[in-house]
């Protein structure tokens, strides 16, 4: 299945990857936190791991490595705006639940 973007996402990575005049692309990982157990992390990369799983989309690449893709297989990161507010959203067919306010989840 492998980790997929819209191009709004694609778009908005692309226009901060070339603002920052450098990187590859950007790593989504998770890591243990809130609530409901594990949180999304959203980095740009410089230089990927050699372990990195690499996937593409609209030409923008997002690394990810071996551990968090059994958590986010099939995941798309999305690029929305919704009234004054903007953000990534993350459609992950492997969530189970997410807390509240939307900051965790578990699998």
């Amino acid at each position: 299945m492998g980790i997929s973007m819209t191009e709004a996402a694609a778009r908005h990575v692309d226009r901060y990857i070339k603002g920052r005049g450098q990187g590859q692309g950007v790593r989504l990982g998770v890591r243990t936190s809130g609530c409901s157990g594990l949180a999304y992390v959203l980095e740009f990369v410089d230089q990927p791991d050699d372990t990195d799983e690499v996937f593409e989309s609209f030409g923008v690449k997002v690394f990810i490595d071996p551990k968090s893709l059994a958590y986010l297989d099939g995941t798309e990161l999305d690029f929305v705006k919704e009234g004054l507010n903007e953000g990534f959203r993350f459609n992950n067919p492997n969530v189970r639940s997410e807390c509240g306010c939307g900051e965790s989840f578990n699998v």
